[in-house]
């Protein structure tokens, strides 16, 4: 039931993603142009978006448990520091340059384009290395026993 219940979320959002044109790079890089050719629609997109995740956060976390889970994983770091700042901000750029996000891209690769292809490859070997780079940077754990 848990990996029903998965895929119907994943086609859900894919369906959402490419009728409301988040996976078709020119709509959202026109969103970004706001001196030329500004096309407001995502705002729309973007808020209903925000507007469906607060109900779906309130009527989630008004249960005692998730429904496949023992218990709901939600991260306790709540610091706003250079990491996240960073991150965010190449998430940003390299929206505004390839016109995909992340989840704009995923649903789209079914359509084989290349531009969709060489993004997604560019995306995961951006995690591989940033994972890499933090395992150099991270502490080094010790056994003290």
């Amino acid at each position: 039931m848990k990996l029903i219940a998965t895929y119907l979320i994943g086609l859900i959002f894919g369906v959402g993603i490419s009728i409301s044109g988040m996976a078709n790079p020119a709509k959202v890089l026109n969103f970004f142009d706001i001196a030329g050719t500004w096309d407001p629609s995502l705002i729309f997109v973007m808020g209903g978006a925000l507007v469906t995740t607060f109900i779906g956060y309130k009527l989630v976390f008004g249960r005692s448990a998730p429904i496949f889970e023992t218990d709901f994983k939600v991260p306790a770091n709540r610091t706003i520091d250079a990491r996240l700042i960073g991150g965010s901000a190449v998430f940003g750029i390299g929206w505004g340059i390839a016109g995909f996000c992340p989840g704009g891209a995923l649903p789209a690769l079914g359509t084989g384009r290349w531009e969709v292809v060489a993004f997604t490859a560019a995306l995961v070997a951006g995690i591989l290395l940033a994972k890499f780079i933090q395992s150099l940077t991270a502490p080094r754990r010790t056994n003290a026993a």
